[in-house]
């Protein structure tokens, strides 16, 4: 099937190493696809994935004697992982819950953030040492930045977590710009 390998031997070991590159990366995409429940996208990158590991390892089988080939498809293994966590980075797919405490006036930080169209919650709390300040809000990951740069402006010494969240429901999240009113969720 691929002949042209007998006469440019050398291309074998790059389309090994470009091949798993590409299925390593689409297998993240796929995983984070799986655990956010997106059961139209993960499968059709499943599909890919597999297809390209398929042709790639046939290749591998096909010229079983050849070492260079063996390195580039360990090589591309785990460059495949660095750029999948690079290619997954970059989308910042799904929502995430930052829980921010602090010392400081939390009702002031919660202002602010729905000022910056960032809904959030303020809770009263009390910690091993004093009471605390609670605020709450669920962004989009492309937000995650611009939300931790706010946290830190307010209070440098505020202590935050950020979870993962596989689903979300009701809220306000952002701002509607065709009405300019805050757009509420499903």
């Amino acid at each position: 099937m691929f002949e042209i390998f007998e006469v440019y031997p050398w291309l074998l070991p790059v389309v090994i190493f470009v091949g798993r590159i590409c299925d390593v990366t689409l297998g993240t995409l796929r995983i984070i696809f799986v655990s956010k429940g997106e059961r139209q996208k993960a499968p059709v990158v499943g599909f890919f994935e597999v297809f390209i590991w398929v042709v790639i390892i046939s290749q591998i089988f096909s010229h079983a004697n050849s070492l260079i080939a063996y390195i580039a498809y360990a090589g591309g293994y785990a460059a495949g992982n660095f750029i999948g966590i690079l290619v997954e980075n970059k989308i910042a797919f799904g929502f995430v819950l930052f829980r921010i405490y602090t010392k400081n006036d939390g009702h002031k930080l919660a202002k602010i953030l729905n000022a910056n169209n960032i809904g959030s919650t303020f809770i009263k709390g009390e910690g091993a040492i004093s009471e605390v300040d609670i605020i709450e809000t669920v962004i989009n990951r492309k937000q995650h930045q611009k939300v931790r740069q706010i946290i830190d402006d307010f209070d440098p010494k505020a202590f935050y977590l950020v979870e993962d969240i596989r689903s979300k429901q009701k809220g306000i999240f952002g701002i509607n710009s065709s009405a300019g009113l805050p757009r509420l969720g499903k």
